[in-house]
């Protein structure tokens, strides 16, 4: 503003010179007669465009000039209509157009784009465009208007598909860029969701009231992200709900108690908790529905088990531990052993549910058994196993309550001090004031402890016990009936995908942990239909028969069916007068028909230590009878099942004494006073065997066997005469421990000696040399065994070290408990004088205030 800027002017045009003046010279003629080629362009110039920009025309009329200078006025005012309703295109993407003025024209666009086929005010008709009138002053036929309208429809046809042809199709590297961009947005969205994730869990965990509402934005994450970001966001969902879970159930407000006015605390707690709730039953539905997709239901199940068994008393309790138990079945094993795992838990940690998930659970197995016909997998009912009821609860509590009401009354009656009411009238007053104080002090102790109430947890124990019953009870009579079809039927041999009968070996073991409380109205049906189980469904009368029934029942089944029978016999021993000799026989037949190796060790062992060894009394011929056979049994299988059969043999030896006949080698043989003379070991019942008419030659043969545990087992028990009927014999080992010892050691076991090899010898010198080599194994035998001993001896020392030690720090830990005992029970003593006295002021209180108002 303040400086004036320069005005450049052009420079002057030169002065106009008549043709008549010039003058052309000679040379120059001759340069352009030289130089025709240089100015050949000059024949090449287009004089129409020339004249269109050459004001003046020669010879041309007037009227014609200004005809021309109409037309060309009506140009320039249309090419302004047009640059209004244009729009410029930017200068960067279009290069401009140069006249022959020396002017710059640059590309423009419409503002709006015009319909195809119709004609606007600012539209011209290309054959009227050289007359310089308007299109839209201009008036159509309809006629005309119709094939306009067909031509720009045409027209617009034309464009659409000319711009499609023109769309160019993009190369592999641009598909492959396009790709990678779409990963690379795709990992940055996921960090982002996993840092917010992560801030969102953090404020949860510091401050849960005020950031309740972020569990909301966790699950929208939960939606949104892809396999990965879900499975984050349920795990950081479940580590903040086990932390933030209450440990009471929530119960949202009514609408009336909506209605009423509160303070802020309180609307801020029901907004807390009412999200919470919303949020958690949100959480577990999209836990349940990730479970069937076959990715996520490994960790929809894991979630849905630690929340089990983290919070089992929370609200949504029974829709979480419906979707736990449908998957005790699963075909998958994870997912079996972590729903197991929870379910056994449950039932082991009551306190925090108090039994009602316990009794649910039950009943539900219950009905899974009942609805599948009893085609289960044996981990769906093992779970039982982990049950454990109380015997006679709140009796001893009930009695020595009782005991201290007499005690109370009889003080009552000697301290009553006379006075002018009714004796009756006293007692009764009296009564209900402590009625009234007990019942308060009742009520106090129960809000103060989370102990569970006696009555209530025998009737939730008694619920439980039925429904486990009665389920075992099921499984017991669909084999019975299962067998029976298939005796009648033996074409219907159809077994299920876990075995013939897959619930029945967890079903018997349960009956033996729990036959204590069993009924006794029940007793003699279950003994029946474990004595028919373990002849194998039917009655077999000889061995052949027996094992025709196997094909029903394996030898594990029915040695548990034996073993079942003596617990509830022992556990019942008082109630029950029941023989057991059938389940002897089929103990004696099934020692004939086990084969190592496709049988089960551990089951037999069981049978031998509970039918044999813990049984004190045993018929002379019955137990001569299974000695013979084990000893026979011996010699058939491995070292083992050799061990656990010699064991038992020693322990019927010592228990019989008369029995030990059969160890005397006598050219008679053995004792000849049992009512059977001779030996058949072809019967199916022991007492019929005449098995003291025989010897056992078998222990002589044991004596060489390969492993020195069974031979040395074997020599001591043929040492044993009648000569030591006085000495007092023990064994402390059962047969269970010598056949786990005896199943490690064999692993690990080398023979001493080649049998195999055929080794050849020479006379000589060869023999001198055996004889020789003979005497330094000898000496090296002898220093091993020396070796051996003070091993044993160093690690029998470290043993006893190792033992005081423990038995030190045992002794320190008792005396502490008795110690904090004594201090209890000396505060607690001091709390009740001090309630008792307290009780006696207020009763001397109240009978001041009575005699008052009698006077």
């Amino acid at each position: 503003m303040g400086k004036k800027q320069k005005i450049i002017l052009p420079p002057d045009l030169p002065p106009d010179v008549a043709d008549d003046e010039i003058e052309v010279s000679d040379e120059d003629l001759q340069f352009v007669n030289d130089n025709v080629d240089y100015a050949g362009f000059v024949s090449n110039l287009d004089t129409n465009l020339i004249t269109k920009h050459v004001t003046r025309v020669a010879d041309v009329k007037e009227d014609a000039l200004e005809a021309l200078y109409e037309k060309r006025s009506k140009k320039k005012s249309l090419e302004k209509k047009k640059e209004d309703n244009e729009i410029e295109v930017d200068r960067v993407d279009a290069l401009p157009i140069k006249t022959l003025d020396g002017q710059l024209h640059f590309r423009t666009a419409p503002k709006t784009a015009k319909k195809p086929g119709t004609v606007g005010s600012d539209q011209i008709d290309g054959d009227s465009s050289d007359d310089g009138v308007e299109a839209s002053l201009v008036k159509l036929t309809k006629p005309e208007k119709r094939a306009k309208l067909k031509k720009g429809r045409k027209e617009a046809k034309k464009q659409e598909k000319d711009a499609v042809k023109s769309e160019v199709q993009p190369t592999p590297q641009e598909q492959v860029l396009a790709e990678v961009e779409k990963e690379l947005t795709a990992e940055e969205s996921n960090k982002a969701m996993k840092f917010r994730l992560a801030e969102l869990g953090t404020e949860l965990l510091m401050d849960p009231e005020s950031n309740i509402k972020s569990l909301k934005e966790m699950l929208q994450i939960c939606n949104k992200g892809d396999h990965s970001i879900t499975v984050i966001g349920l795990k950081s969902l479940l580590a903040v709900f086990k932390d933030i879970i209450p440990g009471y159930r929530i119960r949202l407000p009514t609408a009336k108690e909506q209605e009423m006015v509160v303070s802020k605390a309180i609307k801020k707690m029901r907004l807390y908790e009412s999200t919470l709730l919303s949020v958690y039953k949100a959480y577990l539905n999209k836990l349940i529905a990730l479970e069937k997709q076959q990715p996520l239901k490994r960790v929809a199940v894991r979630c849905l088990c630690t929340l089990l068994d983290a919070h089992p008393h929370f609200n949504y309790w029974e829709s979480l531990l419906a979707a736990v138990l449908k998957n005790l079945n699963s075909t998958d094993e994870v997912v079996r052993k972590l729903c197991c795992a929870t379910v056994k838990s449950l039932f082991t940690n009551e306190g925090k549910h108090g039994g009602e998930a316990t009794v649910h659970a039950v009943r539900y197995i219950a009905e899974d058994v009942k609805a599948s016909d009893c085609d289960l997998r044996p981990d769906s009912i093992e779970v039982f196993m982990s049950l454990t009821f109380d015997e006679d609860i709140g009796r001893a509590k009930i009695t020595e309550e009782k005991k201290t009401k007499g005690k109370r009354n009889k003080m009552k009656r000697g301290t009553e001090e006379p006075s002018q009411v009714p004796a009756n009238e006293r007692k009764k007053n009296r009564k209900e004031q402590i009625s009234k104080m007990r019942d308060e002090v009742k009520a106090d102790l129960k809000a103060a402890s989370f102990s569970q109430d006696e009555e209530e947890k025998k009737q939730i124990q008694s619920q439980t016990l039925s429904a486990v019953f009665g389920t075992y009870f099921r499984i017991l009579t669909h084999t019975m009936q299962s067998i029976a079809a298939r005796n009648v039927d033996t074409s219907n041999e159809s077994t299920s995908q876990w075995g013939t009968f897959p619930l029945l070996a967890p079903c018997l073991d349960g009956i033996g942990k729990f036959a204590h409380h069993i009924d006794l109205d029940f007793m003699g049906d279950l003994i029946t239909y474990l004595r028919k189980l373990a002849e194998g469904g039917g009655s077999s009368s000889d061995i052949s028969g027996s094992i025709q029934s196997t094909k029903r029942l394996s030898i594990a089944e029915r040695l548990r069916c034996c073993i079942v029978a003596f617990k509830v016999m022992r556990n019942n021993l008082d109630a029950l007068n029941v023989d057991l000799q059938d389940f002897f026989v089929q103990l004696y037949s099934i020692l004939l028909e086990y084969r190592a190796g496709r049988d089960q060790g551990e089951v037999l062992v069981e049978a031998l230590k509970i039918m044999l060894c813990d049984d004190r009394q045993h018929d002379m011929q019955r137990a001569a009878a299974f000695i013979k056979r084990l000893s026979t049994f011996s010699l058939c299988f491995d070292s083992a099942e050799a061990m656990s059969a010699l064991v038992t043999v020693k322990h019927l030896l010592q228990k019989n004494v008369k029995c030990r006949n059969l160890l005397e080698n006598d050219a008679g043989g053995g004792s000849v006073s049992g009512p059977v003379a001779m030996y058949r070991p072809q019967v199916s019942d022991p007492n019929l065997s005449g098995a003291l008419s025989t010897v056992l030659w078998e222990l002589n043969l044991l004596r060489k066997h390969y492993n020195p545990m069974v031979s040395t087992l074997a020599s001591t028990i043929s040492t044993m005469s009648t000569a030591t009927q006085n000495q007092v014999l023990l064994s402390y080992i059962t047969p269970q421990q010598a056949y786990t010892q005896s199943s490690i050691e064999q692993e690990t076991f080398d023979l001493k000696e080649d049998f195999g090899k055929n080794r050849k010898r020479k006379r000589g010198s060869e023999s001198v040399v055996s004889d020789v080599d003979q005497d330094v194994k000898m000496g090296e035998a002898d220093e091993d065994d020396v070796l051996r001993k003070k091993f044993c001896d160093h690690f029998v020392m470290v043993h006893d070290m190792s033992e005081s030690k423990r038995l030190k720090d045992e002794l320190s830990r008792t005396t502490l408990a008795l110690d904090l005992f004594e201090k209890y029970k000396n505060q607690t003593k001091k709390k009740q004088s001090a309630t008792t006295t307290k009780v006696v002021k207020k009763l001397k209180v109240v009978n001041k205030k009575k005699k008052m108002k009698l006077t």
